[in-house]
């Protein structure tokens, strides 16, 4: 007699350590769907009496339903990160999807090519057509465009995803920084929805999907980086414009996560060990896969991805997490204040490429805490450290312990002191003498500092990440 699934459920949380459990979790798919090897689905079902729902397992995560089944995705910026992480998703319905990306050859410091994503693709259940696309282009996007439509017959759903990133000020952003991020955050989200729209309205469930932020119109989502900024509202405001010029013809719709995901752009914005406060792109995927199954009329939203997920029934998060338990670093251009983002990552210390400082760094050395810091850095400065860094700093602090300090590493062994560097500053940073402290000894992470503006930084970003660094070589002297 064939037990019930109840039954049968509590043997196998009973038994997970059984070769049969082992063989489950071999077959389970990123989707938390199961694709089992040939003849494998057939002999569980005889040794369990019957064919359990994943759900049912105790898992809890966005299954694959089958609706973009067939359905062709134009995506952008789809050879890594969460361009890609959309594409498997929806290859697991067998879809297809056109990769669009620029590139084509192995990247020395990025992961991934188009044809690799299109390998992935096609392993997951769908058809790849790689396509050598920058968004800036528009022979190049027109090309692609039309190879889709030969190739599939049509597109059916346009992924916004590519973009680019600079946190700098007005002052520090040079033009060539400026074209690129308009050019393809705003111009190219534009140009290629232009490029796409004819064909979307053929589609029986037409969808176009940016990943761009709300259009929170608060001053300090501007003031550090207002370049970015304007690109990436500008894709927003294609989602606002076209969804209203379109109703009842395309579904528009913009997404953003809550939380930073873990892609190549934030390790680089983050530094090391940025990955432990972040989530997997794979939020991101089932978020868009939710919207993008949903009828055209569905449209004109700006969507977060946590959100969707919770109407869908997703309750476990720590499932998306890079490390489960650890805390969050939120996203951009959220409604949450900065300040209250600070103190609440600080409250659960959220310092991860840092060792969180010992209750001894709470009393200041004597000689001031500025001075004592430096006493510290002078403590940890060597060959390898001026070797590996080759770059001279300049901090203006203002509050109870201001003035000018120096740090240089790129000179002989290096030094740091009080006054103006002996050359001039690859970095300038400018922040409050208690903040600074803060920083230093871990209880502030700079990426905070940074988003809420207590920390301003000019100069060469990549030097400003290295410093975190000497960082962590300070939390190991216990400052």
């Amino acid at each position: 007699m064939i037990s019930s699934v109840s039954s049968q459920t509590s043997r196998f949380r009973e038994d997970l350590c059984s070769t049969l459990w082992r063989q489950i979790l071999r077959n389970i798919r990123f989707d938390g769907s199961v694709k089992w090897v040939k003849g494998e689905r057939r002999r569980v079902a005889a040794e369990t009496g019957c064919l359990l729902p994943f759900s049912e397992l105790g898992f809890n995560m966005l299954q694959n339903t089958g609706k973009l089944a067939g359905c062709t995705l134009f995506i952008t910026g789809a050879s890594r990160g969460i361009g890609k992480a959309i594409a498997l998703k929806a290859a697991r319905d067998g879809a297809n999807i056109v990769i669009a990306a620029k590139t084509a050859d192995p990247h020395p410091k990025l992961p991934g090519t188009i044809f690799t994503a299109a390998d992935e693709v096609e392993a997951a259940g769908g058809k790849a057509l790689p396509c050598v696309v920058d968004i800036r282009d528009e022979q190049q996007i027109g090309a692609a465009v039309q190879k889709a439509v030969e190739t599939f017959g049509g597109i059916d759903i346009l992924v916004n995803n590519a973009s680019a990133i600079s946190l700098t000020g007005t002052l520090e952003t040079p033009m060539k920084k400026v074209d690129l991020m308009l050019g393809i955050n705003l111009r190219g989200t534009y140009l290629t929805s232009k490029l796409v729209i004819p064909h979307l309205l053929k589609s029986r469930s037409p969808h176009i999907l940016n990943l761009s932020p709300p259009l929170n119109l608060n001053p300090v989502w501007f003031k550090n980086h207002t370049a970015y900024t304007m690109a990436k509202y500008g894709m927003s405001m294609c989602v606002l414009g076209m969804a209203e010029e379109f109703r009842g013809q395309i579904a528009v719709n913009a997404l953003w996560p809550k939380t930073a995901i873990q892609t190549a752009a934030m390790d680089m914005l983050g530094g090391d060990g940025i990955g432990k406060q972040c989530r997997k792109a794979d939020i991101i995927a089932d978020a868009a896969y939710a919207i993008l199954s949903k009828a055209k009329d569905y449209t004109g939203h700006f969507l977060v991805d946590e959100d969707i997920l919770r109407e869908h029934g997703i309750k476990d998060f720590d499932q998306y997490a890079i490390q489960p338990g650890h805390p969050l670093l939120p996203d951009f251009f959220l409604d949450e204040a900065p300040e209250s983002l600070v103190k609440q990552m600080e409250q659960h210390g959220a310092t991860p490429a840092f060792k969180p400082p010992s209750s001894s760094s709470d009393t200041p050395l004597p000689g001031g805490p500025i001075e004592s810091t430096f006493d510290v850095i002078r403590g940890v400065i060597s060959a390898d450290v001026v070797k590996s860094t080759q770059g001279i700093y300049r901090f203006d602090l203002s509050g109870e312990h201001g003035g000018v300090w120096f740090l240089d590493l790129k000179s002989g062994a290096g030094s740091a002191g009080k006054g103006e560097p002996p050359v001039q500053a690859d970095v300038v940073m400018t922040m409050d003498s208690s903040d600074f402290t803060k920083m230093f000894a871990g209880k502030l992470k700079p990426t905070m500092a940074f988003m809420s503006g207590k920390l301003r930084i000019k100069g060469d970003m990549t030097l400003a990440i290295k410093l975190e660094k000497l960082m962590g070589r300070m939390n190991k002297a216990k400052l």
